[in-house]
């Protein structure tokens, strides 16, 4: 049995947007908590020669900002912040009588030394030491829609089009080859349409854009049924304190299509684009605090910290624990927790591992290290394991593809590995607005498209009205708006880009000075996706 762990990488665009607690910040805890750990790990696995081809994707959006020069200078100063909060909490902790938690300080002190000793050996770029691993053939990493757009939800084809000619373009540009797989923003999915209008499959959008696979949720194969439905979160993109997992909702809708395989998604004739489907009983014991390993009483309690500073020194403790309640952490004893469920977690892949086929398990990126502090340490541990295993074969997406060609009649239903698994999450009476807003902006701006990129005059501001349409898209906004957790924030953003969009537009037609200014202004907040115009014009030219 194949064994395929997708990592899917995302932040929206926060450089040049503040630093706390909605902007680069929020970058750069999911660098220290995610992004380096796990680089640190994977490079540990292949000094060992313990083979760990995980398939993980950046969104170009992420990438962008990852390769930035701007995002070396604000990682820097984040990490002399966590630094000096070390420094100062033995007389803090001295003051308020917890002097037992010292021994924590020095741990918390330690890593962050290491880590940063890994940003500066890779230079600040994290981009160019994930591809390294690639060309070592270590592991495989995917594209992605260029800012997470909700693709079933955009009016225009031509947007769907944009998100993916961006997203591949990108990761060319930054990754030195063509992504083959793609992770469909929140594995959002919707069927061809006959219309009127007639409207393509994600997945003929996906051909056309040279990617060969994307991953899906089980419900939406008709595996399983939809794992959850979210909650309060804090403010971010990842999924996992989000899910509740009410086990009579997962038992509703016995699976009538097996999960491990992986299908054919387009017809016999078409360029062939497969799904990996996500196999439910995998993905509940690592994303649920509730019902998996993370909610463990020995790991780190994410909610729980030490102001100022934002140290985080004790442990979950129990499953109904008060936060005043919680005992300091432990962080050996954690170590041994997370290879116990490394041991498990295999153990249960094996049980499964009798027939041909493929177990695969994607999630965020950012539930390892960053919710789950124990996460990276835990996949670590699993590929060790199964480096022993006489039954599993850990591999990449592309390679159990190319071993094991997917098998054909499958027609997915519509929907996302959100709230309900339909579109829920993203649309509803709290976001209506948004799209209503964005559907307006998408006409507008590929009404003026056309002339616009016929005059060179025009092109700069054609081009950063592209830029402002792609990051109004994200999908980011309606989903922090939806969880209530910083609906002001997700509001502002999402306004903030449209009216920017709406105003680089207008100006094409009646005010080109102004159109230049706004837009050589706009160059200098949001540096990302230089080559959009010709992606523009590519869309056009089809």
């Amino acid at each position: 049995m194949d064994f395929v762990l997708g990592l899917h990488s995302h932040l929206p665009y926060v450089l040049n947007h503040g630093r706390w607690p909605h902007g680069s910040d929020w970058l750069c805890e999911a660098a220290l908590d995610t992004y380096l750990p796990l680089l640190e790990e994977l490079r540990a696995l292949e000094g060992e020669g313990v083979p760990a081809p995980v398939t993980i994707g950046f969104t170009p959006v992420l990438a962008n900002q990852l390769a930035s020069p701007l995002f070396r200078r604000e990682m820097d100063a984040f990490l002399a912040q966590r630094l000096a909060a070390c420094e100062a909490a033995p007389a803090s902790l001295a003051a308020t009588g917890d002097q037992a938690l010292l021994p924590l300080v020095g741990f918390w002190r330690t890593r962050f030394c290491r880590l940063e000793a890994l940003f500066r050996a890779i230079d600040g770029n994290l981009v160019t030491a994930f591809r390294e691993l690639e060309d070592a053939g270590a592991l495989e990493i995917i594209g992605s829609a260029a800012t997470h757009g909700y693709l079933p939800l955009l009016a225009r084809d031509e947007s769907i089009r944009l998100q993916l000619d961006v997203g591949r373009e990108e990761h060319r540009r930054l990754f030195g080859r063509d992504p083959r797989g793609c992770w469909l923003p929140e594995c959002a999915y919707r069927p061809g349409r006959a219309g009127p209008p007639r409207r393509p499959g994600i997945e003929t959008h996906l051909a056309d854009a040279g990617f060969r696979y994307f991953f899906t949720d089980a419900h939406l194969a008709h595996a399983g049924a939809a794992l959850g439905t979210y909650g309060e979160v804090p403010l971010g993109t990842e999924r996992f304190d989000v899910e509740r997992h009410d086990a009579d909702t997962r038992d509703s809708e016995p699976a009538r299509r097996s999960p491990n395989r992986a299908y054919r998604v387009t017809p016999p004739g078409a360029r062939m684009v497969a799904t990996l489907v996500r196999d439910p009983r995998a993905s509940m014991q690592i994303w649920s605090r509730h019902h998996g390993y993370p909610g463990d009483d020995a790991y780190l309690e994410f909610h729980k910290m030490r102001w100022p500073g934002g140290l985080k020194l004790w442990r979950v403790s129990g499953p109904n624990v008060d936060l005043g309640g919680k005992g300091p952490y432990d962080p050996t004893r954690a170590v041994h927790r997370a290879e116990d469920h490394a041991g498990h977690f295999v153990g249960l892949l094996a049980q499964a591992g009798q027939e041909r086929g493929v177990i695969a398990a994607p999630f965020d990126t950012e539930l390892f290290g960053h919710w789950w502090f124990e996460g990276v340490g835990f996949v670590g541990a699993v590929y060790r394991r199964i480096a022993k295993d006489a039954v599993l074969r850990p591999v990449s997406a592309s390679e159990h593809l190319a071993s094991c060609p997917p098998a054909t009649g499958l027609r997915l239903a519509e929907g996302s590995w959100g709230a309900n698994g339909d579109h829920s999450m993203w649309m509803n009476a709290q976001t209506s607005w948004t799209w209503q807003r964005l559907w307006a902006l998408e006409e507008t701006f590929w009404r003026a498209a056309p002339r616009a990129l016929a005059d060179p005059a025009a092109a700069p501001v054609l081009e950063q009205a592209a830029r402002q349409l792609l990051l109004a898209q994200a999908s980011d906004w309606q989903f922090i708006i939806s969880t209530g957790a910083a609906t002001d924030y997700g509001e502002q953003r999402f306004t903030r880009h449209c009216e920017d969009a709406e105003a680089l537009v207008r100006a094409l037609g009646t005010h080109p000075a102004e159109g230049l200014a706004l837009a050589a202004a706009l160059d200098e907040r949001d540096q990302v996706f230089p080559n959009v115009l010709a992606s523009v014009a590519a869309v056009l030219a089809r």
